[in-house]
């Protein structure tokens, strides 16, 4: 039984299963309800089972690790292209298996509680964030209606907002003014949300080691820092920090052909959330960066490239070098140094 392989398609009812004794051989298909899932693989001996790196696997992976079985998460992206024909479970619980053969996908590691329970803070974090930015526009726009314009920044939206409601002669007609309240009300719970959570980001990033040596590195801070750890899980699967740069999707995508190489924009593969966060420190060491009376050899370099090649870019390829400094000083447990200008 050491041999076999049983791929799971994961849904939210049902579980289609395939167990393979060798390559390119389907020897059994069941088809479990949640209740029976467990039961099954428990009375199964040791094997290799592969589930789909999709919602709810890290949950049924643990489980499947309790009970004895070596579980590999091969990516989604990874397994589509060897469904043949129409999509079904039966043919996705194939494709599993056909691309389990393939030594180039990689699999996603499986994560443990508290890693996940970092991430879900920093995705309940940027829902809240995008739906006050969303409420805000809106109230932008509808004061803009009314002749009343709202400068840039989000701190200027709540305290135009109270003053155009208090004012008795604002052009808001009186039915819109109570629902304009409650909108403002409604950002101001969800700002009082974020800090909560940013809060319980920042206690928590005083509790791991890693993640304060990770904040030393310029443009890194407790979010950061929090959602590397909380996404990456092990930095030992890269092998260089030039992988970890290219995992994240801050490195040049390639069009070569024979003796003509071509390398274009980022790549933008990986986790958008994590580059977001890399690029904004990064823009935000530049900014600091030209107050600088004598900038180190890092900053030096930044402020150089964003004279020749503008603010975006040279903001990216900050970013990229931030991405290598995070996987140095991961792996070396050791501190950021600021190193002098030459």
């Amino acid at each position: 039984m050491k041999d076999t392989t049983i791929s799971v398609d994961v849904a939210k009812a049902v579980f289609e299963l395939a167990v393979s004794d060798r390559p390119g051989r389907v020897v059994e298909r069941h088809r479990l309800s949640r209740a029976a899932f467990l039961r099954f693989f428990a009375e199964r001996k040791p094997a290799t089972v592969l589930l789909e790196a999709c919602g709810s696997s890290h949950h049924w992976a643990r489980q499947l690790q309790a009970a004895g079985h070596r579980v590999v998460l091969p990516p989604p992206h990874a397994v589509r292209p060897y469904v043949q024909r129409d999509k079904t479970d039966r043919t996705d619980a194939r494709a599993l298996l056909e691309a389990a053969r393939n030594s180039d996908i990689r699999p996603v590691p499986v994560k443990f509680v508290p890693q996940q329970g970092l991430m879900a803070l920093h995705r309940l974090r940027s829902r809240w964030l995008a739906a006050r930015t969303s409420r805000m526009n809106t109230v932008r726009g509808i004061l803009r209606e009314f002749g009343l314009m709202i400068p840039l920044g989000a701190q200027h939206v709540l305290p135009k907002l109270h003053a155009a409601l208090e004012d008795p002669n604002s052009p808001l007609p009186e039915p819109l003014r109570a629902a304009l309240a409650l909108a403002g009300e409604e950002i101001a719970q969800l700002e009082l949300r974020i800090r909560r959570v940013e809060q319980s980001l920042k206690s928590l990033a005083r509790e791991l080691p890693v993640v304060e040596r990770l904040q030393t590195i310029p443009g890194v801070g407790p979010l950061s820092a929090t959602a590397l750890v909380g996404f990456i899980g092990n930095i030992q699967r890269f092998r260089s920090a030039r992988h970890l740069a290219s995992y994240l999707g801050l490195t040049p995508r390639e069009h070569s052909s024979g003796l003509r190489r071509r390398l274009g924009a980022i790549s933008k593969r990986g986790d958008a959330y994590l580059r977001m966060l890399l690029i904004h420190g990064a823009r935000a060491v530049l900014w600091a960066a030209r107050r600088r009376q004598q900038p180190d050899r890092l900053r030096l370099w930044a402020l150089n490239l964003e004279r020749l090649r503008g603010h975006n870019k040279a903001a990216v390829a900050l970013a990229n070098k931030l991405a290598r400094l995070v996987w140095v000083i991961w792996t070396k447990g050791k501190e950021f140094q600021e190193m002098p200008a030459a």
